[in-house]
């Protein structure tokens, strides 16, 4: 159902076990061995002109940007060090940055360097066929007429942005390149939403089999559900925090007339924050909901074996009592004396059914 769910409890991978001691900004890919090559879209656009390439080598102009231009460099692939190297190199970003940028488990968060922001988000992405979400680390960089965006693969997340950015007249061609570095965090913030649906509907489903039948693998599901909806919160509660703190940023980089839609990303992410808390508490309560259900579901047992074995003790005494075979016990004389017990046996069976029912213990 869900992936990633002991991310955090695992042991240290090796190249994370290798930049321990490390002097800080060292340089080193900690992410999963990902077997994909480099690809670096650069995309070069004012609201008259557009120019797109993709390349796998860094251009020694890359930082060589026209005034009236806003260029964004996509990145997808971080097992080479060495481009990430040079794209700091161009850019003037800070070292920490960098390492920031190779250490896909990073916490969200935002940091002002005067002269560009760092942004680090989780993207979330639902996967239909294995039923699943999976995220991944996206680092954001926004400078005075460039955005720089990270990703470990291609996931195509951005493919709607290009769509957008092709429209002569669309809003992105016409803003700076603050706008793009919205754009970039608010379809991420709006994937939020496509996940949580779909985990609404898994517990939606877990809902429907702890009412009807639940299984022991139906407790392994909900704890499962429990680790993921962890997962989920640590990577969206605090973007909260990143969305407020770059409202409150005051900084040229970002324009008054963004505060506007950086309010709307807010509301966005508080929705999907309180949305996920509502998934966590039906979460949570359908631990108790299996506990109840698996107690009375014993309780339904234990009542008939009672009821059975109420039963069958007056039954079990006349039993007992005639089967000692004493010489001078009068009944084993008489010819009749088998099937007269028998009856009231039965008799004294179906008495007591009468009763358990008229008291609706059946």
């Amino acid at each position: 159902m869900f992936s990633k769910s002991l991310k955090n409890v695992i042991p240290l991978s090796k190249k994370k076990k290798k930049k321990v001691g490390l002097p800080p900004g060292t340089l080193i890919y900690t992410g999963d061995a990902i077997k994909e090559e480099i690809k670096i879209k650069i995309t070069d656009y004012s609201e008259q002109s557009y120019d797109f390439q993709e390349t796998k080598e860094i251009p020694k102009d890359l930082n060589k940007i026209e005034k009236n231009l806003v260029r964004w460099i996509d990145v997808y692939g971080l097992a080479e060090v060495k481009v990430i190297e040079e794209i700091g190199h161009q850019f003037n970003l800070h070292p920490l940055v960098l390492e920031d940028i190779l250490s896909p488990n990073q916490r969200p968060k935002l940091e002002d360097y005067g002269n560009y922001i760092f942004v680090v988000m989780k993207q979330l992405i639902w996967n239909q066929e294995e039923n699943k979400f999976d995220y991944e680390q996206i680092s954001i960089i926004l400078g005075k007429n460039y955005v720089i965006s990270f990703q470990e693969r291609d996931s195509k997340i951005f493919s709607p942005i290009y769509e957008r950015i092709q429209v002569p007249k669309g809003r992105v061609r016409i803003m700076k390149a603050d706008y793009l570095f919205y754009v970039l965090i608010d379809i991420i913030v709006d994937n939020y939403f496509i996940v949580l649906e779909n985990v609404g509907e898994e517990i939606e489903n877990l809902e429907d089999i702890l009412i009807k039948n639940p299984e022991p693998e139906t407790l392994q599901l909900i704890y499962r559900l429990k680790r993921s909806s962890i997962d989920l919160r640590k990577s969206i509660w605090p973007m909260r925090e990143v969305i407020n703190k770059l409202q409150r940023e005051q900084t040229s980089l970002i324009g008054d007339e963004l505060q506007i839609y950086l309010r709307d990303v807010y509301d966005h992410i508080f929705r999907i924050s309180d949305l996920l808390e509502n998934y966590r508490d039906i979460i949570f309560g359908m631990l108790d909901m299996y506990l109840s259900s698996v107690s009375n579901r014993m309780n339904d047992i234990m009542k008939v074996l009672t009821i059975i074995s109420t039963i069958f003790i007056p039954i079990t005494f006349l039993a007992g009592f005639y089967g000692m075979n004493f010489q001078n016990m009068p009944e084993l004389a008489q010819p009749s004396a088998y099937p007269i017990l028998i009856i009231i046996m039965s008799s004294i069976a179906l008495v007591m059914l009468y009763f358990f029912k008229r008291k609706k213990w059946l």
